[in-house]
C-alpha cells in the first residue's frame, strides 16, 4: 500500500460552509447575491479562463438567473483571421514545439467597436439582469464579478480530447500539440496577466475543473485561503503522463492505476501547470497553483527571489521513470542568451538528475567524450536522422554509472539524458519545454509519429568544452560536507556555479534544523518512509511528507526542522532541498 498522496489538500481553518457545490446551490447563491443589490439593472460578469466550458455555465446559471440580456464575449472578439495574424509572430511558423512568449493582453483580442456597441446595449436597459460571459468579460463595469477558473492540466486533457479551442479561435480539432503550443506561448500568458489584475476585484471564484460539479467560494475566501497557504508547507497536486521511454517504478511507489502503458513523468512541483486543492470542511476547491504565485509572490518566494523573478516560481521538481523502460532522448537545453533571443524568456532550463533508484546497469549520459570533433558528431547525428541509421553514442557521449543518491548536474548547453532502468528526480529551473532533442534512438512517439528532432538548434548551444574530464570534475556527484549535529548532517550537492539553484542534502535520524536563506525551499524525501516538518516557533502545524513526495516551504513559513516520523522513526532519512541562491547562500 503506497503512502504517496495523490490528492494533497491544504486545509483552510474555519473553512466549513464556505464552499458551495453543485449547479443548483451555486446558482441559488449567486441569485441571492443579485437580490441583495440595490440597483435596477444588475450586471453579472463571469470571466472565464481559456478552456472553461462557457456553454455549461450559461445553461445552468442562466436558467436560474433569468437575464434580460446575455452577452457572450466570443461575439465581441476580432475575426478569427485577425486573431490568427495577431498571434502568428509568437508561434514560430512551422516549428511544431517552439514559439516566443507573447506580451499580448486580453483587450488585444477584442474588436473595440463591438465592445462599445455592447456597452450601449447595456446602458439602454433600465431594468433586468445583464449576464456577460466569457474571457475578458470583466472589462465591462459590473456589480458582481465571478472568475471561472481552470487548471492547466485539465485544460490539456480537454485539448487532447479536442473539446476546447484556443483563445478567439475555432480550432478545437487541431492537433493537441498545436493547441498546447499556442496556449503555452500566448493564451495562458494573456489570461494569467488578466487574472492577476482581476483578483482584487473578485466577488467569487468558480472552480470548473469537474464537469457538472462547480464549486464556488467568495473572493475574500480565496484571498484568505491563499494567504494561509503561503505561510506553511504544502504540496501541489501531482499529475502523471505516459511516454515512449516510460517505466513502472511509480506505479508501485505512488500507487498508480496500471491501465496506462507506463508512467514516464510525474510533475510533482511545477506550479505553472499543477493545481492546488484547498479544503473547506468536507469540500475541496481546485485552482491553478499559479494563482498562489500571482497573489502571494513575496510571502511564497521571499523578497529577494521575487525581486529577481517577479511572480514566477523558478524551481521545478519532477520524476522521470525509466525503470523497465528505455533511454530518454539525447538532448541539450538552450543557454541563457539563446533562450532570451529566440523564445523571450529571461532565464533558461538549467537542471540536474538526482537518482532515487537504479538497477545495476543504470547510467546517465552526460557531456561529450574528450577528443570529439563537433563537425563529425553533428554530421553523424544528421545522418542518423535523415537515413534512419544508428547514432554511435558510445563514440561521442560519456556514460556514467548511476547509483541511488548520485547527483548529476546539467547546466544548460550540456548534452545529456537518463538511461534505462533509472528513477530520476529532476531538479531544474522552471522553463520546462525547451529541450532540443538530438537523437531519439530511432523511435516513434506513442502516437506512432517520429518526435521532433532539433539538431540545428542544438548545434547552436552545445558546450563542446564539457568533455570527459570537465564533466567528471564539475558535474558528477560533487558532494561537499557543510554542517553536522546530533543525529543529522548537511551536504551541498550542487548545483553548478552557472546555475542559480542551490541544492543541499540532509541525512537525519534525529531532528535536522533548516535555516532560511531568503528563498522559497522545495524539498523531496529521497530516503525514508515518512518525515515530519515542524516550526520551532509554531508558525504552522506539523506537516508529514512521504517518500518521493515534493513539498514547497514558503519563505514566510520561517525556519523549520525535519525528523523521521511514523514507520521511519529510528531509521536514517534523507531530503534533497533546492532554493534560489541569494546573498545568504551564494
Amino acid at each position: 500500500m503506497s503512502d504517496y498522496d495523490l490528492k494533497p489538500v491544504v486545509s483552510i481553518p474555519d473553512g466549513a460552509g464556505k464552499c458551495t457545490t453543485g449547479w443548483a446551490a451555486v446558482a441559488a447563491r449567486i441569485v441571492g447575491r443579485v437580490s441583495s443589490l440595490t440597483v435596477d439593472r444588475p450586471v453579472v460578469v463571469v470571466d472565464t479562463y481559456v478552456g472553461v466550458n462557457s456553454a455549461e455555465i450559461l445553461e445552468k446559471l442562466g436558467q436560474t438567473l433569468g437575464p434580460e440580456l446575455v452577452i457572450d464575449t466570443a461575439d465581441l472578439m476580432r475575426s478569427s483571421e485577425d486573431i490568427e495574424d495577431l498571434v502568428a509572430p509568437f508561434l514560430g511558423g512551422d516549428d511544431p514545439i517552439f514559439g516566443r512568449i507573447s506580451p499580448l493582453a486580453v483587450p488585444d483580442f477584442f474588436d473595440s467597436s463591438l465592445v462599445e456597441k455592447a456597452e450601449r446595449q447595456i446602458a439602454a436597459m433600465d431594468t433586468g439582469i445583464v449576464l456577460i460571459l466569457g474571457t475578458g468579460a470583466a472589462q465591462f463595469d459590473a456589480d458582481i464579478i465571478i472568475l471561472a477558473d481552470l487548471a492547466r492540466w485539465e485544460a490539456q486533457q480537454r485539448q487532447r480530447r479536442h473539446e476546447i479551442a484556443n483563445l478567439g479561435a475555432d480550432n478545437h480539432t487541431a492537433k493537441a500539440g498545436e493547441l498546447y503550443k499556442r496556449s503555452y506561448f500566448v493564451d495562458w500568458r494573456v489570461c494569467d496577466r488578466w487574472k492577476q489584475d482581476l483578483f482584487p476585484r473578485l466577488d467569487y471564484l468558480l472552480d470548473t475543473n469537474e464537469p457538472g460539479v462547480p464549486r464556488l467560494i467568495s473572493g475574500d475566501t480565496l484571498l484568505d485561503a491563499l494567504q494561509h497557504t503561503s505561510a506553511r508547507p504544502f504540496r501541489v497536486v501531482p499529475f502523471f503522463d505516459p511516454g515512449l521511454w516510460g517505466g513502472h517504478w511509480m506505479e508501485e511507489i505512488c500507487g498508480l492505476d496500471r491501465d496506462a502503458p507506463n508512467h514516464a513523468w510525474c510533475f510533482d512541483c511545477v506550479p505553472e501547470e499543477n493545481s492546488l486543492l484547498l479544503g473547506f470542511g468536507d469540500q475541496t476547491v481546485e485552482i491553478p497553483s499559479n494563482d498562489l504565485v500571482l497573489l502571494e509572490p513575496v510571502a511564497l518566494l521571499g523578497d529577494a527571489v521575487h525581486a529577481r523573478f517577479g511572480p514566477e516560481f523558478p524551481i521545478r521538481f519532477d520524476l522521470l521513470d525509466t525503470m523497465g523502460g528505455g533511454n530518454l532522448s539525447l538532448q541539450v537545453h538552450p543557454v541563457t542568451e539563446y533562450i532570451q533571443a529566440h523564445f523571450g524568456l529571461h532565464y533558461t532550463q538549467d537542471e540536474s538528475y538526482y537518482i532515487l533508484d537504479a538497477e545495476v546497469d543504470s547510467a546517465v549520459y552526460l557531456g561529450v567524450k574528450t577528443g570529439t570533433v563537433p563537425e563529425t558528431m553533428l554530421a553523424d547525428l544528421r545522418s542518423a536522422q535523415q537515413n534512419g541509421t544508428e547514432f554511435d553514442t558510445d563514440r561521442y557521449i560519456n556514460q556514467w554509472p548511476a547509483r541511488p543518491h548520485d547527483h548529476f548536474l546539467i547546466p544548460a548547453g550540456t548534452i545529456h539524458c537518463s538511461g534505462a532502468n533509472t528513477m530520476v528526480l529532476e531538479i531544474s529551473a522552471t522553463p520546462y519545454i525547451f529541450t532540443f532533442k538530438l537523437w531519439d534512438w530511432g523511435r516513434v512517439g506513442l502516437d506512432g509519429l517520429p518526435r521532433p528532432i532539433n539538431i540545428d538548434r542544438g548545434a547552436d548551444v552545445i558546450a563542446w568544452e564539457r568533455d570527459t574530464e570537465w564533466v567528471e570534475r564539475e558535474l558528477v556527484s560533487r558532494i561537499e560536507p557543510l554542517a553536522a549535529g546530533d543525529g543529522w548532517r548537511e551536504e551541498r550537492t550542487g548545483l553548478h556555479q552557472r546555475e542559480f539553484i542551490e541544492t543541499r542534502r540532509h541525512w537525519f535520524s534525529g531532528t535536522a534544523p533548516h535555516q532560511r536563506t531568503g528563498s522559497v525551499d522545495v524539498l523531496n524525501l529521497v530516503q525514508g518512509a515518512q518525515a515530519i516538518i515542524e516550526s520551532p516557533a509554531a508558525r504552522f502545524e506539523p506537516f508529514v511528507v512521504h517518500f518521493a513526495e515534493t513539498v514547497i516551504i514558503p519563505h514566510a513559513a520561517g525556519t523549520y526542522t525535519i525528523r523521521p516520523h511514523g514507520p521511519a522513526e529510528g531509521t536514517e532519512c534523507a531530503t534533497i532541498k533546492a532554493s534560489v541562491r541569494t546573498g545568504a547562500n551564494a
